[in-house]
């Protein structure tokens, strides 16, 4: 949840405090770019760190990382500052991620491990959506909004740093190379990166969609929520299926779903009534792809192999994060519809390959 919300917290903050300095997009999208510097610096590390050390001590030094850097973000004296500060925080961002998912795989059982997954998956998204929500609450101006993200990610710390908290011990990864993994879990990678362009698009953009289709600007907000409350809800629901039924069929299921749901926005999103639900279970649906392949991931891989296959997925999440919106943005500028077309192309193309390596994780 802290990683969802040091991202959720930081990126609207910092560029929102960069503009009222009076700084351009250029340069808010360099110093926003430092945070993939970050993550991509510390993504091959991870692994020989895993094995070496476990998961509790890099948590916790990220999760120092995270709280020191947005504590110091308002009184460094040079703007030029926040640069190392926003790479440090993707480095700390990444390494939360990683250890974290892994952790609860390495712990989890196959028979509850999908409903593990689903309260992962459930808790990042309520990080995502509780950084909007804390900004709304303390204002984006002065040291405020960035003293509560650094206060919440201390009392996470302190949660994980108690002495009876014991972690599992992670094994050497099988391949030394990290990109390895790319070949071994090729429809894994598809899954996140279809998540990360989704959830960064429908953020960026949904709000916008629903007000050039005639909705208000309170509404349309309403509307995004909805969408977010079903990526949270329906997490459970979906991972107690999953560790009843064939998981890959499940995938492939969601993703010929969350396709069909798409190409239904432009029917309803005149109509508030139909809109709203439709947002919720689409939500669930898309996201719930990511939770059952996450599940299959932890299956298959243990260990060293397992931080080794999230490294890889971090990179992709932020590749999907990249794109999506870009993609998005530009097909609504071809069409008013284009952000449900760019998400029905991309399910699609999703599902085509889950159907196409039945055999690949």
């Amino acid at each position: 949840m802290i990683f969802g919300l040091t991202y959720g917290l930081s990126a609207p903050l910092l560029a929102l405090s960069l503009t009222a300095m009076g700084h351009g997009k250029g340069f808010i999208g360099i110093n926003a770019a430092m945070h993939a510097v970050g993550v991509l610096a510390m993504a091959p590390l991870l692994p020989g760190l895993s094995w070496r050390s476990g998961p509790k001590l890099p948590i916790a030094c990220a999760l120092l990382v995270a709280a020191g850097a947005l504590a110091l973000f308002p009184i460094m004296p040079s703007i030029w500052l926040w640069f190392p500060l926003r790479l440090a925080l993707g480095a700390a961002s990444e390494t939360l991620f990683v250890m974290s998912e892994t952790w609860l795989n390495q712990l989890s059982d196959e028979r509850h491990r999908t409903r593990t997954m689903a309260s992962y998956t459930a808790a990042l998204s309520l990080g995502f959506a509780l950084g909007p929500v804390i900004l709304t609450l303390t204002g984006t101006s002065g040291a405020l909004p960035f003293l509560v993200g650094s206060v919440i990610a201390l009392a996470a710390l302190l949660s994980i740093a108690m002495p009876w908290v014991r972690t599992p011990v992670f094994e050497r990864p099988a391949h030394p190379n990290m990109l390895r993994y790319l070949s071994l879990a090729p429809v894994a990678l598809g899954a996140v990166l279809l998540n990360a362009a989704l959830e960064t698009s429908g953020m960026s953009f949904l709000r916008l969609y629903a007000m050039r289709a005639g909705w208000a600007e309170r509404p349309a907000t309403l509307l995004l929520s909805m969408l977010l409350l079903g990526v949270i809800l329906l997490q459970l629901p979906i991972g107690w299926l999953g560790d009843r039924v064939d998981r890959r069929r499940l995938v492939i299921g969601l993703g010929l779903c969350s396709t069909l749901g798409a190409l239904i926005w432009p029917l309803v999103i005149d109509r508030p009534l139909l809109a709203y639900p439709l947002l919720f279970v689409w939500g669930g649906l898309f996201v719930g792809i990511y939770t059952v392949m996450m599940s299959l991931i932890g299956s298959r891989f243990r260990g060293g192999d397992l931080v080794s296959v999230y490294a890889v997925m971090s990179i992709a999440w932020g590749l999907g994060a990249f794109i999506g919106p870009g993609t998005a943005g530009f097909a609504m500028d071809i069409t008013p519809h284009g952000l449900p077309i760019f998400a029905a192309i991309a399910c699609a193309l999703f599902t085509m390959l889950a159907i196409a390596r039945p055999r690949a994780t």
